[in-house]
C-alpha cells in the first residue's frame, strides 16, 4: 500500500535539480526524466508524468541468470506495486541460443528491477508524492530537506583520456565484412557499434548527467544508481510502453545533423526525410516490429501509425516510426516485452542473423548498451527506453564508456557510416571532455 500527497511548486525545474541532489545518498534510484515533451512538436506525449524519481529500495532483483524474464515475471506479479529497472541487452542469451564473450569493462548485472519506497512523480507543476504506508511519516520533513537543498555544480575538470576499441582503418574493414554478409543474404540490415572508453578516470556523475542533459534535453533522459555502477543517459528512443491493452513501439532509425542555420536546418531535415537509404533502415525495422508485436497481438490490430517522420533534437534530425498493436486484457506484460527483445533498431534483420554477426564482429559486450530502462505500473503497463547516446561508469573499477553505432545497409558507404557514429558520440564526448 502507498500513502499519496500531491503539492504544487512555482519552480519546477530547481526542484528538479534538487531531487536529483538529494537522491545521491542511495545506493540504488532511478531517474527518468522526459525534458517537457509538451513544449514542442513531439511523438513521446505519451507519458502519464514528466519526470519520475524512484528511491530506496524496498526489494529487488538482479541478476546473470537463465529463465530471467521469467524471474522478472515472478518477481513482477508477486510485487503487484511499480518496479523500474533495466534488461540488459545480453538478455537475447536467455531466449536464444546466442552468447556474450567480448570484452566487458563495466559489468552490470544482466537484469536489474526494485520495488521503491518512495516515488516522487512529476507533471506541469505538480508534484506526487508516492511512499509506501508504513513510512508515510516521512513525507514532510524529506520534502522540506529537498526544498533547502541549494545545489551546485563542480567545477573541476575531468581527466579523462578517451579511446577507441576499434580504430578507423578497423571499422572500415568491419563494416566491409558486414556488407559481404548483406551480399550474401545472410541479413539484410545489422545495426554495428563500437566502444570509446577510458580506463583509471574519475568523474562526477551527477554533474556529467546534468551537463549532458543540458546539451541534448533528450525525451528519455534517465539517471541510474546500482551501488558504484552509473548510467547516464540521453537517450531519444522509446522501445515499448504499454497503455492498458495498446503496445506501442517507437523504432528510430535514419540520422542527420543539424544545420548551423535556419535554412540550413530545413535543408537537412528534407534532405533526410527523401534519402532512400536512410528511409530503407527505417522501413526494414518498420517490418521487423510489425512482425514482433504480432507475437502477442489480436488479429489484425498491428498498424503503423506514423512512418519516417523527421523529428527535431538539439543535436541531430531523426527519422521515427511508430507501431501499435491490441493485446488481450490478460497478456503478461513481461511476455510482451520478452517477444520484442532486443529491440530491432539496435540488432537487425533478420534478428538472430544480425545478433550473431553483432557478436562476431563487434570487440565489446553490449551490456546494459542497447538494453532498455523503465518501470512497470501496479496494473502492468509499462514504459521502457532504448539506451543509447549513454554514458556508462563503473566507479569501482575506474572504467568509462559510451558506445555508437548505425544500421548497415547494402547501400552503406563506410566512411559515412563512421561519420555518423562520430556526430552521434559528440555530446558524449564533450561533456566527458569538458569542451561544451
Amino acid at each position: 500500500m502507498r500513502t499519496s500527497k500531491v503539492f504544487t511548486l512555482k519552480n519546477i525545474d530547481t526542484f528538479k535539480i534538487q531531487i536529483l541532489n538529494w537522491a545521491q545518498q542511495f545506493e540504488k534510484f532511478v531517474w527518468l526524466d522526459s525534458n517537457n515533451p509538451n513544449e514542442n512538436d513531439s511523438p513521446y506525449n505519451l507519458s502519464e508524468f514528466d519526470a519520475v524519481l524512484a528511491v530506496d529500495m524496498e526489494s529487488g532483483i538482479q541478476c546473470d541468470c537463465e529463465n530471467s524474464f521469467e524471474v522478472l515475471k515472478e518477481y513482477q506479479l508477486k510485487t503487484n506495486d511499480y518496479i523500474f529497472g533495466y534488461l540488459s541487452y545480453d538478455l537475447k542469451n536467455d531466449i536464444e541460443n546466442l552468447s556474450s564473450s567480448n570484452h566487458d569493462g563495466l559489468h552490470f548485472p544482466d537484469l536489474f528491477f526494485f520495488q521503491p519506497k518512495k516515488i516522487f512523480f512529476i507533471k506541469g507543476n505538480q508534484v506526487e508524492v508516492k511512499y509506501l504506508t508504513t513510512i508515510a511519516n516521512e513525507i514532510d520533513a524529506e520534502l522540506k530537506s529537498i526544498k533547502n537543498i541549494i545545489p551546485t555544480l563542480s567545477v573541476e575538470p575531468n581527466e579523462v583520456k578517451i579511446k577507441l576499441r576499434i580504430h578507423k582503418n578497423e571499422y572500415y574493414h568491419k563494416i566491409n565484412k558486414v556488407l559481404e554478409h548483406i551480399h550474401r543474404g545472410d541479413i539484410y540490415e545489422v545495426s554495428f557499434c563500437q566502444e570509446f572508453y577510458a580506463e583509471n578516470s574519475i568523474i562526477n556523475p551527477l554533474d556529467t548527467y546534468a551537463n549532458l542533459n543540458t546539451i541534448s534535453a533528450p525525451p528519455f533522459a534517465t539517471f541510474l544508481k546500482l551501488d558504484e555502477k552509473y548510467l547516464l543517459s540521453a537517450s531519444p528512443e522509446r522501445f515499448l510502453k504499454r497503455v492498458d491493452n495498446t503496445i506501442i513501439s517507437q523504432p528510430i532509425k535514419g540520422t542527420i545533423k543539424r544545420g548551423a542555420t535556419k535554412v540550413e536546418d530545413e535543408f537537412f531535415k528534407n534532405q533526410l526525410k527523401n534519402d532512400q537509404k536512410e528511409r530503407a533502415e527505417n522501413v526494414m525495422i518498420v517490418d521487423l516490429v510489425r512482425n514482433d508485436l504480432s507475437k502477442t497481438a489480436l488479429k489484425s490490430s498491428v498498424k503503423v501509425t506514423e512512418l519516417c517522420k523527421v523529428y527535431t533534437f538539439k543535436q541531430v534530425h531523426q527519422l521515427i516510426s511508430t507501431i501499435v498493436s491490441e493485446v488481450a486484457t490478460t497478456t503478461n506484460s513481461v511476455d510482451i516485452i520478452k517477444s520484442l527483445f532486443p529491440m530491432g533498431s539496435m540488432t537487425g534483420a533478420p534478428k538472430i542473423s544480425a545478433m550473431k554477426i553483432i557478436e562476431e564482429l563487434e570487440e565489446t559486450k553490449r551490456g546494459l548498451y542497447s538494453g532498455a530502462v523503465g518501470y512497470f505500473s501496479p496494473t502492468g503497463n509499462f514504459d521502457f527506453n532504448v539506451v543509447i547516446r549513454s554514458i556508462l561508469y563503473n566507479e569501482q573499477e575506474k572504467y568509462i564508456s559510451y558506445s555508437v553505432g548505425g544500421a548497415i545497409t547494402a547501400q552503406s558507404i563506410p566512411e559515412r557510416e563512421y561519420e555518423e557514429c562520430l556526430l552521434k558520440a559528440k555530446a558524449m564526448r564533450e561533456v566527458l571532455l569538458n569542451t561544451n
